[in-house]
C-alpha cells in the first residue's frame, strides 16, 4: 500500500478518535448568520459554512446523518479550553496568536475585511483608508475585523467592541458608529438584507499572505491532520470554489480602499 493510500485509510470513521465513535460533532455559534448558514439552522446543509462542513464530513467518510451539530460561542472556541466538538466552523480566522491555543485546519476561505456604513454617513464616499480618519468604527469583540480597525485602518479613535455581530449591526443602524468592519461576504449580506440604505465603503487591501478562515480543533487534536487533508482535497477538486459561487455573493464589485 502506498503512503498516500495508507494516510487515506487512516482518515476514516473506523480510525478517527471523535468525541462520539462513528459520529462527527461539528460546532458553530448561535445565531448562525447568513450567508454562512441559512435560517439559523446549521444542520440543513445550506449556506457556505454548513455546506463546507458536510463536504468535509463526506470526505472523511461520514454521511450527513452521522454529523451532529452543537452550539459553541465564538470566544469559547478560540480559548485554550477542552472542546465538546470535533471541529468548529464559524468564520474563525487563522492567526499565530490563536494557533497557540487551538489547532486549525488548512484554510477553507480567503478573507477580505470590509467597511460598511449608512449611505447618508459622511464616510460613505471614502476611497482611501486615510479618509476614514476620525471615523467611529465598530466590530465584534475578539475578531480579526476588530484587529483590522486598530492595525490597518487606525482611525484615531478607539473602536467600539460588541459581544455579538448582531449588536454591532444594531449600532450601525442606530448611528452609534460610523462604520462596521466585517468580512466582505457578511458586509454584502448586511447591506442587502439587514440594514436599509447601507453601503460597502470598500474592502481593505490584501497584504502578503491572505487571511483565511480555518476549522478549529482542540489543541493537539489527533483529527487535525485528517481534517486538513479533507479541506485540501476539497480545494484541489474545485468543491470549495463551487460552494463559494453557490452561496456567497460575488465580491468582485466591492472597491478596494487605497
Amino acid at each position: 500500500m502506498s503512503t498516500t493510500s495508507t494516510a487515506a485509510a487512516a482518515c476514516t470513521p473506523a480510525t478517527l478518535k471523535t468525541h462520539t465513535s462513528g459520529v462527527l460533532t461539528v460546532a458553530t455559534d448561535s445565531p448562525a448568520y447568513e450567508p454562512w448558514f441559512v435560517n439559523d439552522k446549521p444542520s440543513n446543509g445550506k449556506g457556505y459554512e454548513s455546506a463546507v462542513a458536510f463536504a468535509v464530513a463526506k470526505q472523511l467518510g461520514y454521511p450527513a446523518d452521522k454529523v451532529k451539530w452543537v452550539v459553541a460561542a465564538f470566544n469559547s472556541v478560540i480559548a485554550p479550553t477542552p472542546k465538546n466538538f470535533d471541529f468548529d466552523i464559524n468564520e474563525v480566522s487563522i492567526t499565530p496568536q490563536r494557533a497557540k491555543a487551538v489547532d486549525f485546519s488548512a484554510g477553507y476561505y480567503d478573507v477580505a475585511q470590509s467597511v460598511v456604513t449608512l449611505k447618508s454617513n459622511k464616510y460613505a464616499k471614502a476611497t482611501t483608508i486615510a479618509q476614514l480618519k476620525g471615523a467611529r468604527l465598530g466590530a465584534q469583540k475578539g475578531t480579526t475585523s476588530l484587529d483590522a480597525i486598530t492595525g490597518e485602518i487606525k482611525p484615531g479613535t478607539s473602536p467600539r467592541e460588541y459581544p455579538t455581530n448582531d449588536l454591532a449591526v444594531q449600532a450601525l443602524k442606530n448611528g452609534s458608529i460610523d462604520g462596521l468592519v466585517v468580512d466582505l461576504p457578511t458586509g454584502l449580506y448586511v447591506t442587502a438584507a439587514q440594514v436599509e440604505k447601507s453601503t460597502i465603503v470598500g474592502q481593505l487591501p490584501s497584504t502578503g499572505t491572505p487571511e483565511q478562515f480555518g476549522l478549529v480543533l482542540d489543541h493537539g487534536s489527533s483529527l487535525t491532520s485528517c481534517v486538513s487533508k479533507a479541506v485540501d482535497a476539497l480545494r484541489a477538486d474545485g468543491t470549495l470554489e463551487q460552494l463559494r459561487t453557490k452561496w456567497l455573493t460575488n465580491t468582485a464589485g466591492a472597491p478596494e480602499l487605497k
